[in-house]
């Protein structure tokens, strides 16, 4: 999907930025009059997965995960299909993506995709929640709102992590994520609007939480207001220079405007 120009997004002034989780003795250095809107008018939240709600491999690598996709394809006979950098990149949907380059929407692409799958849910057991998503899931819920998980994961793999930390019924049943096609991935706002037909929101009062670049495009071709999640300064620079509006370090400020205002 080649991606638009985003028109004046970087000179915007009004960019929300912790660089770090807070408790609740600190100072909280940052506008909030911003958060505070886009808060104020979510009536659906669409968060995306792994960032936001956890970090799905803090305890099973990627970079394991991506070796043992590329030793599959090797035992297949199908090393070919990766370029050297493909080989060694720690990154497992870059594999998968590569090989869909080649085959699209091929039953290899399926077994691969299932295969990802497979080690995605092996990863929930030791996935590191995200400081604070687990409160802000459950006020979100608690006020009235409604949640929708937007991910480029399985969404079997959000589904058992969410089962996991007693989340799942914030959720049910709009848990929307990978399947074998995957130019329906984010940047492609397919799994936002599955989201949004399924719950009935209009764009405008709907609220999508990511981490990536990827998240905001999608966002924004759905027509949807964006937060950003940056747990690093790495991840926020990268936000910001994709257009992001509004990003946080942490979700705690988010939580405290929430409460606020319930």
């Amino acid at each position: 999907m080649v991606r638009r120009p985003l028109g004046n997004h970087h000179d915007q002034p009004d960019t929300l930025l912790v660089t770090r989780d807070t408790t609740q003795t600190d100072p909280v250095t940052v506008e909030t009059g911003n958060l505070r809107e886009l808060i104020t008018n979510a009536r659906f939240v669409l968060f995306d997965f792994d960032g936001p709600v956890c970090r799905l491999f803090a305890g099973h690598t990627a970079e394991q995960v991506a070796k043992e996709l590329v030793a599959w394809l090797e035992q297949q006979g199908l090393q070919g299909l990766l370029t050297e950098e493909e080989r060694v990149h720690p990154d497992p949907m870059v594999v998968l993506y590569a090989v869909n380059r080649r085959h699209p929407q091929s039953d290899l692409v399926t077994e691969l995709e299932e295969r990802l799958t497979q080690h995605e849910r092996k990863a929930v057991v030791s996935a590191m929640p995200t400081a604070y998503a687990d409160p802000l899931i459950r006020t979100w819920k608690a006020v009235g709102s409604r949640l929708a998980v937007a991910t480029n994961n399985s969404p079997r793999t959000a589904s058992d992590y969410l089962s996991l930390r007693g989340l799942a019924d914030c959720f049910a049943p709009h848990v929307y994520g990978r399947t074998s096609r995957l130019d329906l991935l984010k940047p492609n706002p397919h799994c936002l609007n599955r989201a949004l037909n399924a719950m009935g929101a209009a764009p405008s009062a709907a609220l999508m939480i990511g981490d990536a670049p990827t998240d905001l495009y999608a966002a924004e071709e759905a027509g949807v207001p964006f937060l950003g999640y940056a747990r690093n300064e790495d991840k926020a620079r990268q936000l910001r220079e994709a257009g992001a509006r509004v990003v946080v370090g942490s979700l705690l400020p988010v939580l405290r405007v929430l409460r606020d205002q319930a």
